[in-house]
């Protein structure tokens, strides 16, 4: 099934594509910093449902069934997506139902509201975050495969790493507005402040971190409209939704049953998605326990976490640019590689760390700045550290997929990028079922995050057998 002359793959990309389609990520990604993250969810957790342990435990699950739901759907999906052809019209129905999900947040209610108010509960919350689990899968499997039709094969490190900084950057400035606009007013008395939270949103109600559901899927509606517009599509085939199931089916059967029989060639992007499984359960785990792990070791309260976000999401968007640039110098795969040696010599740092620890050695916790925080030496070589995490994992995340599209058919880029998605979700209890277990029996933050770097090992050590993702030649 290769390219035709007429299909999306073999026309020349615009800039106006490449930009769409990284802007398409720089608007879906808040709603991993705003509402999974930093804001809506640590609301949730505190404020409706009351208890940190329980609710956790009722997020967590939300996602496992998301999870499993991407583990038995992506890679079918995807192969459909490839016989049937165009990925545009079905990509906007997951964007129209991300936005509908994220803006139905604004219902959900604290405790003491109004009788007469309409509420979301609780049940409402885990069942959304199994939705847009999927969802947000689904996303970025149809958003990928459209990746060379926006960029090229030259154009397509650059705009990987732009997308991911642009939704680093974008997570950023709504952050800031959270916290400028609605989170700070009426609790910090500053010239420079709003007397009250803008909108009338009521603290006591939640209103200024229910704002975000809202703010995040309106954002996502108007700034998937470019990608609508600009981005080619494929040419629509002539199967029918029924012959696109079962062909669908039948393309991974025989892609597996090569695989086993060492045909086809299909073996070498397999062992990278083998590896890529292992090492984004790492990348996964730092994401998921990173805040949690500086909050312990360091002592933070809020708005030093706060302030700790919002930095290392502006570092996050140096690493999407230097991905895509890294990518472009040297090639994805070995840009990768350095990226996960780097990982395991950062995050080994890192776990050394603490309020009067750097790097394994009791030092002075003294102020060595007159500021309102991070003031300590042990302080700031954390947040140096953090950075250099921040900086590392969005590269890494940059350079993995720009890998995939190195290592496999262009015209089974749907099919992979189902596979792709299934690879970052398949597993990603891995992760927090070893730092779980790891902590038990370590009896510390620290020594829950010592199988963390275990996995860059593996997953960067099945990369080394991974062939080709080098430099493209020049012209």
């Amino acid at each position: 099934m290769a390219a035709q002359p007429g299909s999306a793959i073999a026309r020349l990309p615009s800039v106006a594509a490449t930009n769409a389609w990284a802007l398409a990520q720089a608007v879906r990604d808040p709603y991993i910093i705003l509402i999974a993250i930093y804001i809506f969810a640590p609301w949730f957790v505190r404020v409706v449902v009351g208890d940190p342990v329980v609710g956790q435990a009722l997020v967590a699950q939300g996602s496992k069934w998301g999870g499993w739901a991407v583990m038995l759907t992506m890679p079918l999906l995807g192969a459909m997506v490839d016989r049937v052809g165009p990925r545009k019209p079905l990509l906007a129905l997951v964007v129209a139902a991300m936005a509908a999900v994220c803006i139905s947040l604004w219902w959900v209610m604290p405790p003491g509201r109004a009788e007469t108010d309409f509420a979301l509960g609780i049940l409402w919350v885990v069942v959304a975050g199994a939705i847009m689990t999927w969802l947000f899968a689904a996303h970025e499997m149809l958003h990928n495969a459209l990746l060379v039709p926006a960029a090229g094969m030259a154009g397509a490190a650059r705009a990987s790493g732009l997308g991911l900084a642009g939704g680093n950057a974008m997570s950023v400035g709504l952050l800031l507005l959270v916290l400028l606009a609605f989170a700070l007013p009426g609790t910090v008395d500053a010239a420079w402040l709003p007397a009250a939270p803008l909108l009338g949103l009521d603290p006591a109600l939640g209103e200024p971190a229910r704002i975000t559901g809202p703010i995040v899927g309106i954002l996502l509606l108007l700034g998937s409209v470019p990608l609508f517009r600009s981005v080619p599509d494929q040419p629509r085939s002539s199967a029918s939704l029924r012959r696109a199931f079962a062909g669908g089916a039948s393309d991974l059967v025989r892609l597996f049953t090569a695989v086993r029989g060492g045909e086809g060639g299909n073996a070498n992007p397999l062992l990278y998605l083998l590896a890529r499984m292992i090492f984004t359960d790492g990348l996964s785990a730092i994401l998921l326990f990173g805040g949690i792990f500086a909050a312990g070791v360091m002592g933070w309260e809020t708005l030093e976490m706060l302030a700790y976000g919002i930095i290392l999401s502006v570092a996050a968007v140096a690493g999407g640019l230097l991905g895509g640039q890294l990518d472009t110098a040297i090639g994805p795969r070995p840009a990768l590689i350095a990226e996960l040696l780097l990982l395991i010599c950062i995050e080994t740092m890192v776990l050394g760390s603490g309020e009067t620890r750097i790097l394994y050695q009791t030092v002075a916790a003294t102020p060595v700045w007159d500021g309102p925080m991070f003031t300590t030496l042990p302080e700031l070589v954390f947040l140096g550290l953090g950075c250099g995490l921040a900086i590392t994992i969005t590269a890494a995340y940059s350079s993995s997929r720009t890998l995939l599209t190195r290592v496999v058919p262009s015209d089974q880029l749907g099919t992979y990028f189902g596979l792709y998605a299934l690879s970052g979700s398949a597993t990603m209890w891995l992760g927090p079922l070893l730092v779980e277990q790891a902590t038990r029996i370590g009896g510390s933050q620290a020594a829950g995050f010592v199988p963390v770097i275990g996995l860059f090992v593996v997953g960067l050590v099945l990369l080394l057998f991974v062939r080709g993702g080098g430099r493209l030649p020049v012209g």
